[in-house]
């Protein structure tokens, strides 16, 4: 059994899509941050068969609410004294701007590099965003 020690100050990302971790890690831009990183890759799970899990040490700040996009069904553990002292669910928010990118090549977002990819969900149940310039579909699992 892998063994990663425990945190005593920090956020643990879990249950993870496997192989799912580095979107997220980049998306966190965890390669700048000046703290302990930690990824486990295929971690075994009852619930999920295989999962990924991302350790950070010490306080992070982005919305990781945003996270249920890249993964809706993953878990942030907040974690203080070596305990958790939050575990939170994430919910898709309503609308994303910089993390999914539009795949239109006519989309006023491949001429304008400078504009943000901005998106809205449509479709709570079945995670669907669209562009708000083209309506261009983006779905989880693309």
């Amino acid at each position: 059994m892998l063994n990663i020690g425990g945190l005593n100050q920090g956020v643990v990302i879990d249950h993870i899509k496997a192989g799912g971790a580095m979107k997220i890690y980049d998306y966190l831009h965890l390669d700048k941050a000046d703290c302990s990183v930690a990824i486990i890759k295929n971690a075994r799970s009852n619930k999920m068969g295989k999962k990924d899990i991302i350790k950070i040490e010490g306080p992070i700040h982005p919305d990781l609410d945003m996270l249920a996009v890249l993964d809706a069904n993953l878990t942030i553990n907040i974690i203080e004294d070596g305990k958790i002292i939050e575990k939170r669910n994430l919910k898709l928010p309503d609308r994303v701007t910089g993390i999914i990118r539009c795949k239109n090549p006519r989309c006023i977002t491949s001429i304008e590099q400078e504009l943000p990819h901005v998106f809205k969900l449509t479709d709570r149940s079945k995670a669907v965003y669209r562009c708000i310039y083209c309506e261009q579909q983006f779905k989880h699992q693309e």
